[in-house]
């Protein structure tokens, strides 16, 4: 199972499927939650399965990944008889599976420019840390998020994402302040 994690076009369903009762819009089916080894990570994620999980795509996402198979047929027809057909949605420019140090080298890359982004600090893992704060930040249960990214139950994401979903508890400063006045010194 070399390529376990990679997510290929048949888990990909950019269309829908919009004849299916009820319609279902736009998905991945993240079905493939094993690393190398052929292991979840956890005895207990084996046995519960929770980490396989059907996922609606944003529109934004949707268009990336159309844009992506166009590129890649382009690609594959650059490559002519080179191309390794895997079924891989990201692939090297002859269908290969990526090479993890070279995906997290074309990541730094990307972010070299943008500002406030330390790109040596930052790895293709961030973006799920992202993904888990802009929901925090929306106010997503935390429940939603634990079945969104994954999980079992809230207590991993709660301990691997604590900064992103604890943030500044607010509710009693802003009791104080309303009780007491605002200070006029502050901004």
């Amino acid at each position: 199972m070399p390529y376990s994690r990679a997510l290929t076009w048949d888990h990909a369903f950019l269309k829908g499927k919009p004849d299916a009762d009820p319609p279902q819009p736009p998905h991945i089916a993240v079905w493939r939650s094993v690393r190398k080894s052929g292991d979840t990570k956890t005895r207990k994620s084996r046995k519960s399965r929770k980490s396989r999980r059907t996922l609606a795509l944003p529109a934004r996402c949707v268009d990336a990944l159309w844009q992506q198979f166009e590129d890649q047929g382009w690609d594959r027809l650059a490559a002519d008889e080179k191309w390794e057909e895997h079924g891989l949605v990201f692939s090297s420019a002859v269908g290969r599976p990526l090479d993890a140090a070279n995906v997290r080298r074309a990541f730094r890359q990307a972010l070299k420019d943008v500002d406030g982004i330390d790109a040596d600090e930052w790895t293709p893992r961030e973006l799920r840390h992202s993904f888990v704060s802009l929901l925090s930040d929306r106010g997503v249960p935390l429940e939603v998020i634990s079945r969104l990214v994954g999980h079992s139950g809230t207590a991993v994401t709660e301990e691997v994402y604590r900064k992103q979903i604890r943030p500044v508890i607010q509710t009693g400063a802003v009791a104080m302040d309303g009780i007491f006045g605002t200070d006029p010194r502050r901004p």
